[in-house]
């Protein structure tokens, strides 16, 4: 999902907006994804190799079927044909695995939670470290960040305003612009959201006579 050309236009709009009534700076950012999450189709890849090995000890019957069917029906079945059975379906499980985890849609769904939360604070503080950090004169920069795939965002705001703002004063910002996200409204979530980011920066760093506009007011796209 990418943002139209009125979505960039409303939520600059919102940001030049915001930004009248107050000295905060408000820097927003919207990512398609914030990770690939390769690592996370490899765990799920390895645990179906395992998965595989520890079907074959507990039912071992199609090794003997196979060994009995192809091979001698008279006797038992040697250990070397377990073990070689055991390595050809397990790469063979692997390479499907492989295959179908290669879609984005299907290593989204199986990726934990947590781990996308994880991931999405971690871009997003990379970016923030990067883009708004310490990049006003008074400390007074926000980062709005919003990461599609995963349908998560993140609120990060400079030294001078994190010292003087709660985390949690951020809800309803959060709030807002998730519900639109569902909504696939991301363009409208985002706006809501600095809408509200710019009240609460009003409140706390009302406009000085002599502000001038620090960072850049345009959405980002990623």
């Amino acid at each position: 999902m990418r943002l139209s050309q009125a979505d960039h236009e409303r939520v600059t709009g919102a940001v030049t907006q915001a930004e009248l009534s107050t000295d905060g700076e408000i820097v927003t950012v919207v990512a398609g994804r914030s990770d690939p999450y390769h690592d996370v189709a490899l765990h799920w890849t390895v645990l179906a190799m395992l998965l595989v090995l520890a079907l074959l000890a507990w039912v071992p019957t199609p090794v003997e079927w196979l060994h009995a069917r192809f091979v001698d029906a008279w006797s038992d079945t040697p250990p070397r044909w377990y073990l070689t059975f055991a390595l050809l379906l397990m790469a063979l499980t692997f390479l499907v695995a492989r295959v179908l985890l290669a879609i984005d849609a299907l290593r989204m769904l199986l990726t934990p939670g947590a781990t996308k939360a994880r991931r999405v604070h971690r871009a997003a503080m990379k970016l923030f470290r990067t883009a708004t950090e310490k990049r006003t004169k008074a400390s007074t920069g926000v980062l709005l960040y919003l990461s599609l795939a995963e349908h998560r965002a993140e609120i990060i705001a400079d030294e001078a305003i994190h010292s003087r703002v709660a985390p949690d004063v951020w809800g309803a910002a959060m709030a807002a612009l998730i519900a639109d996200v569902k909504d696939g409204r991301p363009g409208d979530g985002m706006a809501a959201a600095v809408t509200q980011i710019g009240a609460i920066l009003a409140e706390h760093f009302p406009r000085s006579e002599g502000d001038t506009n620090e960072l850049p007011d345009r959405l980002i796209e990623l």
